[in-house]
């Protein structure tokens, strides 16, 4: 089955990565490992994780060698423990040992997304609140880093700046007030205004514009329950701002409909993932 995400070209991803490391050559499998010779290897983590991006790891190895053997074992999104085996894997040595970076560095980077994302929704669970990513995400891996985070139980917010408005305090700022900011959103005919407030005196006249959902930034959490209740419903309200894994559950606690986190692509650590190779 093919790998296949909505705004994500598989094969220019792989192509671009193996010419950035390959460039004219890798010159060490050329020079030290013999042309007809094979390897057989087994990727496997070396630490509990939140498996991602095995599929695209397999397009590394193929688009090298056409013939590779690839076993996935391990589903996207599975939770494993330390030493669980991820992908058995058997052809050109020369092939395998040059894509084998390219493969590692996006499984390691997307299942420490999917990794910690599972941390932050495990520690929110039973609030009723959803945990919602951000646009925090590496240029020109977005879509990547964002099908991760699904992957590890977040819901997707907004992919870009097409999909929604979002009136920050910036916006507000040259438009002169909050109310006015969001009047001309709804004047331009857009469905999605999702108005960043930071004290309760802008929360009534955001709605009265017509707000269609309220980020409560940097609220503490009695700040945030007074919030909610003011909100009472009329939109879904969205924490967001410094939320931590200690955190998150006495915010999600709140009431809120949504919490958001952008440290789940901005500062995910890589997953310790290896892959060992066996001479045939």
């Amino acid at each position: 089955m093919t790998f296949s995400l909505p705004g994500f070209d598989l094969d220019a991803f792989v192509a671009g990565t193996l010419a950035e490391d390959v460039g004219t050559g890798d010159v060490t499998s050329a020079a030290v490992i013999p042309a007809d010779a094979m390897f057989a290897g087994v990727m496997a983590s070396r630490d509990p994780v939140t498996v991602a991006g095995l599929p695209i790891a397999a397009a590394f190895f193929r688009a090298l060698d056409a013939d590779v053997a690839v076993e996935i074992v391990a589903e996207e999104g599975a939770q494993v423990a330390a030493g669980a085996v991820l992908m058995r894997l058997q052809g050109s040595a020369r092939a395998l040992l040059t894509a084998e970076r390219a493969a590692l560095n996006t499984v390691q980077h997307l299942s420490g997304i999917a990794t910690m994302t599972r941390s932050y929704v495990d520690a929110m669970a039973g609030t009723g609140a959803t945990l919602l990513d951000t646009r925090k995400t590496i240029p020109g891996l977005r879509v990547l880093e964002k099908y991760a985070t699904r992957t590890g139980g977040a819901t997707n917010h907004r992919m870009g700046l097409w999909d929604a408005a979002m009136i920050k305090d910036n916006h507000v700022a040259v438009a002169g007030d909050i109310g006015a900011a969001v009047r001309r959103a709804v004047d331009a005919g857009i469905a999605r205004i999702i108005v960043e407030v930071d004290r309760a005196a802008q929360i009534e006249p955001a709605l009265a514009a017509g707000a269609t959902h309220l980020l409560l930034d940097n609220m503490d959490v009695a700040t945030l329950r007074a919030a909610v209740a003011q909100v009472a419903g009329r939109v879904p309200t969205e924490a967001s701002g410094g939320v931590r894994l200690d955190t998150i559950a006495a915010i999600a606690g709140t009431g809120v409909d949504y919490v958001s986190v952008g440290r789940l692509t901005q500062s995910a650590p890589a997953a310790d993932i290896g892959l060992d190779f066996t001479t045939v």
